[in-house]
């Protein structure tokens, strides 16, 4: 429940509060008062888009601030704690003062406070959902959706229902899935089966040539090697020589060193340094004979390869090149390819088991969402017959005694998240009428007293904490609005009913009365909102009446209307 909504600089309003409370608050005023602005400030903190251009001229921002009174362990308070605020304390252990606030900067930029943090606009949307329904002009066009009549028609129909639609829309969004899914690979079977085919025959090739970690640079060693054979057998040839001779007389390494061992031996005899030396020169001398028994080996080798060796070789790099230049650019990216085609290829010829395991849970699924479907069509008409007559006799007691509601169920071609029925709300103006649908059967002011009629019997089985009626009497008057009054006076019997209204036939059933003042200087236009109770209600009914508010006549049609709500009881037929 509303307690109060505190307004600063929202168009033609420089500053009002206004106390609301429980039951039915009726706010009126002169036209370009500002009644509206109240319905906009408290769209505002109800999360709705924010216009700058609502700001009051030479100000620089509005502010809006609402009071709620709402369960400490409700959803509610539970959505303000998850945003970083909390409630205040009132004193009661099992209710707290919800404070949510909004401003608007002239210039755009909107900020909102939720529980006494900062919060993002859409927290206080989330928040609107559970706290207000706002119904206006623009609700009445909204009233001839047939979502928004199916929407009503579930809220009637409540727990069960809700149970049923929502067993429905599970196995619904995996029949969804699975359908699209089943669908994409069908589609790219074709293109699946061609990149298949192309995997197949890269692998082939690739597994054909089974190429090894590194063995280019290995082959391209060995044809290096190879191409120079003979002038790496001359250099070793040499070298071995010169170390070591074998193949003639001449004087060799091996032979100085061993020439200069004895030397020094020999004369070591006579000074240790020498014979340390000796050590050394022998030491190099087994080292060079080392070196020569490896070109020896290295010979050896060279005389066991020959040009056949070569040729094989160049042909093992020829199929590697060739492999590179196709799933390269280099070996390692050629066997990565294979690793990964692999891998793909079995994902691929997967698919086909997939298609067909996914064929078999579609069919299970839709036969599943056709019985839950049902099910949820056996809700909707079992509550289309109380919910019809129910609202047909709200609409008898608001002066449309010879209307009859009419809830129509058609069964679509395709299903939806919602199921499968098409529901309309039907208005037969009068007996042996043809039932017409709203947006054609009714004009706005019947439309208007449908709209509350719905509201009404709503009410009993999916309660609202606040409902806000915005001029939902237009096109309606005399004994009709009388009627509308009592209806919406009944209403507030078990939620909090604002209704901005011109009709005093409707103002004298509140128990809440508040007028938007304006007062000007000739430039700017300043409104405040009053309280009135006593005389000066009287007055304001007066005005309502006859546009004067010291009309005698008007001043005791007033007191006639506040005496009949007062005497007539809010639920009185």
């Amino acid at each position: 429940m509303i307690d109060e909504i505190s307004i600063r600089d929202l168009g033609v309003i420089e500053r009002a509060a206004l106390p609301l409370g429980p039951g039915f608050t009726a706010l009126t005023g002169e036209t370009g008062a500002g009644k509206t602005m109240v319905v906009t400030a408290l769209g505002l903190l109800l999360g709705q888009r924010a216009d700058s251009a609502v700001v009051r001229a030479g100000s620089g921002q509005l502010w809006v601030e609402g009071r709620w009174r709402v369960p400490v362990d409700g959803e509610v308070a539970a959505r303000v704690r998850d945003a970083g605020g909390d409630l205040d304390d009132t004193g009661d252990a099992s209710v707290g003062e919800l404070v949510l606030s909004r401003s608007v900067a002239a210039e755009g930029r909107s900020r909102a406070v939720v529980g006494g943090r900062g919060a993002p606009v859409s927290v206080l949307a989330e928040l609107a959902e559970r706290l207000v329904v706002v119904h206006g002009q623009s609700d009445q066009v909204r009233l001839r959706s047939t979502a928004a009549q199916r929407e009503a028609l579930d809220r009637f129909a409540g727990a069960p229902l809700e149970q049923a639609l929502e067993d429905y829309r599970r196995a619904f969004r995996r029949w969804s899935a699975n359908r699209e899914e089943l669908a994409r690979l069908v589609e790219e079977r074709d293109r699946r089966a061609r990149e298949a085919d192309e995997l197949r025959a890269a692998l082939g090739e690739i597994e054909a040539v089974a190429p090894e970690p590194g063995e280019d640079e290995e082959l391209a060693e060995q044809a290096e090697r190879l191409t120079n054979l003979e002038s790496l057998r001359v250099a070793a040839s040499v070298a071995r020589e010169a170390l070591s001779a074998e193949e003639s007389e001449g004087p060799d390494v091996r032979g100085l060193f061993e020439t200069a061992r004895r030397e020094l031996e020999r004369a070591g005899a006579h000074d240790p340094a020498l014979r340390e030396l000796a050590a050394s020169v022998a030491a190099l001398g087994f080292q060079v004979e080392d070196s020569a028994a490896q070109l020896s080996t290295y010979l050896a080798a060279l005389d066991a390869d020959g040009a056949h060796d070569l040729e094989v070789i160049q042909e093992r790099r020829a199929e590697l090149a060739a492999l590179a230049r196709r799933y390269g650019p280099t070996l390692d990216e050629v066997m990565e390819r294979a690793a990964t085609g692999g891998r793909r290829l079995a994902e691929l010829e997967s698919d086909e088991d997939r298609i067909h395991q996914l064929a078999a849970l579609v069919d299970e699924d839709a036969a599943e969402v056709e019985r839950l479907a049902a099910s949820v069509t056996e809700h909707r008409a079992r509550a289309a017959d109380a919910f019809a007559a129910q609202v047909t006799n709200e609409l008898a007691a608001l002066a449309m005694p010879d209307s009859e509601i009419v809830v129509d169920l058609q069964r679509r071609e395709e299903y939806g998240p919602t199921g499968r029925d098409a529901v309309s709300i039907l208005l037969r103006p009068h007996a042996g009428a043809e039932p017409r649908p709203l947006g054609r059967g009714a004009s706005g002011g019947e439309l208007s007293r449908v709209m509350l009629a719905l509201e009404v019997v709503l009410a009993a089985s999916d309660p609202v904490p606040t409902f806000v009626f915005d001029e939902i009497d237009a096109g309606v008057g005399g004994a009709s609005a009388i009627e509308v009054g009592r209806r919406l006076a009944r209403l507030a019997e078990s939620a909090q009913v604002i209704v901005v209204t011109h009709l005093a036939q409707v103002a004298a059933f509140a128990t809440n009365h508040l007028t938007v003042v304006k007062s000007g200087d000739g430039s700017v236009t300043a409104s405040s909102v009053r309280q009135l109770s006593g005389d000066d209600r009287i007055a304001e009914m007066a005005r309502l009446l006859s546009g004067l508010p010291d009309s005698e006549s008007g001043l005791a049609h007033a007191r006639e209307l506040l005496e009949l709500a007062r005497r007539k009881p809010a639920d009185a037929a």
